[in-house]
């Protein structure tokens, strides 16, 4: 009988991570994700004038790493809330399809984009400035680019890092640094 009630505690413990919303283009969907036309000077209209950030997360179906945010980190309020009040994410396929028109007016498909800017695993979150040069791409005019999975700590960081614009502060803090100290701040040295 114990065993029965430790592994129904384990299934009920498990089901955040089992909720996971899955896309009919196998990606993992979060409320926060904006369903756009991926034309990203408009998407960079839209969130300037919702007073956020524009975000572009690329993904992959059966990412590993991917499906790893989504359980793990994204399922975490803090970091779920912080991005829905601060960022405008707009989701890209690796491998996909669907037209996207860059900052400096080149369209291509998803997978043709993510070879120009040089995306070459997932996930792959860039992070844009409120103001880009005419002609300039996504790439080019990003203020920060994370590669790869992270864990709590180091997503909600580098998030927080960005909307603070701490990148512009002159000789400020680069985002290790940054980083490590919020680890010692929040954790007393503990990382994540």
């Amino acid at each position: 009988m114990k065993a029965l009630r430790m592994a129904a505690l384990a299934a009920v413990m498990a089901w955040p991570a089992a909720a996971q919303e899955m896309g009919d283009d196998g990606l993992h969907k979060q409320p926060w994700m904006m369903d756009t036309f991926k034309d990203l000077r408009e998407d960079l209209a839209e969130a300037n004038a919702e007073g956020k950030r524009l975000v572009l997360f690329f993904e992959q179906r059966g990412c590993i790493y991917c499906t790893q945010m989504h359980e793990e980190v994204f399922v975490d309020p803090t970091i779920s809330d912080y991005i829905e009040e601060n960022f405008f994410v707009v989701q890209l396929n690796l491998h996909g399809s669907t037209e996207v028109t860059d900052l400096d007016g080149e369209s291509l498909p998803e997978r043709d984009m993510a070879r120009k800017w040089r995306v070459m695993f997932t996930p792959t979150i860039v992070f844009l400035p409120e103001e880009v040069p005419e002609g300039q791409s996504a790439m080019d005019a990003q203020v920060a680019v994370m590669p790869g999975a992270f864990g709590k700590g180091t997503t909600l960081d580098m998030f927080t890092w960005v909307n603070e614009k701490r990148y512009e502060i002159e000789d400020g803090e680069d985002f290790q640094r940054y980083h490590a100290r919020m680890i010692q701040e929040r954790d007393n040295g503990r990382t994540d």
